[in-house]
């Protein structure tokens, strides 16, 4: 029997399998433990490195990122786990002063709960200025946009950060967003980002919040995604050691991301300690999403 786990190190493993709501004997003696999805909180006694992915172990946290480039223009970088190229909209509205971006990720495989549905919205929050460019790049899971800008008016309005407003303010007033209030931006290494709870997808409107599903099948494997938004699908690894299925990914620095990310975590435990060979398990890794059905031991 193999049965799925949490990325979390195994000196806590025991936290969780004693807890009522995450593993039963069955009469038969046969051990289940739910995956985290099953149960409404996602928690780790010493932290997660990264609130938003319990396998991101190195690099910026998060679900976007925010810079405002030297000549004005605004990159951000917002994670879509599972969005092909071909699966996002990008609009400007009427006005020149927003942007709606609509992305699926659609089932790739039929033991995935559901697609997954993305709204995201930002903006300029002056009226000095309005949107004259946007580009936009969709690859492994993540897209990066550069915003540029006109200028309209003479003078810059007044300071537009509120406490609480959810305004990303830049230098210059202008740009607006969902996440921290900085100068130039977020910064994706706040420690904030680090903490016990994980956070669900902010930009989920339909299907699931969480990086990491599992699903028992009912001839005895266990089919398992894991998001590792802007790994390209050459990057990922997966190894058994000791009964434990290990996945990885490395990925790298893109356009104006303020680094690579890597991940790496525990994501299944087979019941007796052994090895089994990898061509055993089926892999499919796709855009930014690694899929594996895992045969019993």
């Amino acid at each position: 029997m193999v049965v799925p786990l949490s990325a979390i190190p195994p000196s806590r493993r025991k936290f969780f399998s004693n807890h009522p709501q995450i593993s039963h004997l069955h009469s038969n003696g046969s051990l289940k433990v739910y995956s985290f999805l099953d149960v409404d909180w996602i928690y780790k006694p010493d932290g997660f490195y990264a609130i938003n992915n319990q396998f991101l172990a190195n690099g910026p946290k998060w679900f976007q990122e925010l810079k405002t480039l030297e000549n004005g223009d605004m990159f951000i970088r917002i994670d879509f786990p599972g969005v092909p190229e071909e699966g996002m909209k990008v609009v400007v509205d009427s006005t020149k002063k927003g942007v709606t971006v609509f992305a699926l990720a659609p089932k790739v495989h039929r033991n995935d709960s559901s697609p997954r549905n993305y709204l995201y919205t930002t903006g300029l929050a002056c009226e000095c200025c309005e949107i004259s460019a946007v580009a936009a790049h969709m690859s492994d899971g993540v897209l990066r946009l550069l915003f540029s800008k006109t200028q309209i008016a003479t003078q810059l309005p007044p300071f537009l950060g509120y406490p609480d407003s959810g305004q990303v303010v830049v230098k210059d007033h202008c740009w607006t967003g969902p996440h921290h209030k900085l100068p130039h931006g977020t910064d994706p290494h706040d420690p904030v980002l680090t903490g016990r709870v994980l956070q669900p997808h902010p930009w989920v409107k339909q299907g699931s919040l969480m990086a990491y599903e599992s699903k028992q099948l009912l001839n005895g494997c266990l089919y398992v995604r894991v998001d590792m938004t802007g790994v390209p699908k050459e990057r990922f690894t997966v190894s058994v050691k000791s009964g434990m299925v290990m996945v990885t990914g490395d990925a790298p620095a893109v356009s104006h991301d303020s680094g690579g990310r890597f991940y790496s975590g525990e994501v299944a435990m087979l019941s007796t300690p052994i090895d089994i060979p990898i061509r055993q398990i089926k892999i499919i890794c796709k855009n930014g999403v690694i899929r594996l059905i895992i045969p019993p031991a």
